[in-house]
């Protein structure tokens, strides 16, 4: 089923220059970019974008961090594009990611783990819709 997916390449990436790594590792598993915009969230947008974590205890660390400086939104489509997006990225802990994934190779940290991608379809359009508009999306 083709699908769409968010992916943020988050700030400690960013700031590492590994953009164009995560993309190349993105466009070689088969997945399309179909929009992509930098930004720096505030830390209103921040916590609005991570509003379904508001009562973890990572939350105020998590919007911290992630208005921290510049990150790339992208938004892949591709058959079964969340779940192979998912594999890619692989565990949110680096420490439990398997080999070649991209926070294997790249996550600093739990927390700078350096991408994030939707959980579902269904996140994946309530992300896309708060981050790119209808216009800003060109299929494949």
């Amino acid at each position: 089923m083709r699908q769409r997916t968010l992916c943020l390449i988050k700030p400690d990436a960013v700031n590492r220059n590994l953009v164009g790594a995560v993309l190349q590792a993105i466009e070689a598993e088969g997945l399309h970019v179909c929009a992509l915009r930098m930004i720096h969230f505030t830390k209103a947008q921040a916590e609005g974008f991570y509003a379904v974590h508001r009562e973890r205890p990572f939350f105020d660390s998590l919007a911290t961090y992630m208005c921290s400086g510049p990150l790339v939104a992208c938004v892949l489509e591709g058959e079964n594009a969340v779940a192979r997006y998912r594999t890619l990225m692989g565990a949110t802990n680096p420490a439990d990611a398997a080999e070649g994934t991209l926070r294997k190779r790249f996550a600093q940290s739990l927390e700078h783990n350096s991408v994030h991608g939707s959980d579902s379809p269904e996140s994946a359009a309530g992300e896309i819709a708060y981050l790119f508009s209808t216009c800003d999306i060109v299929s494949r």
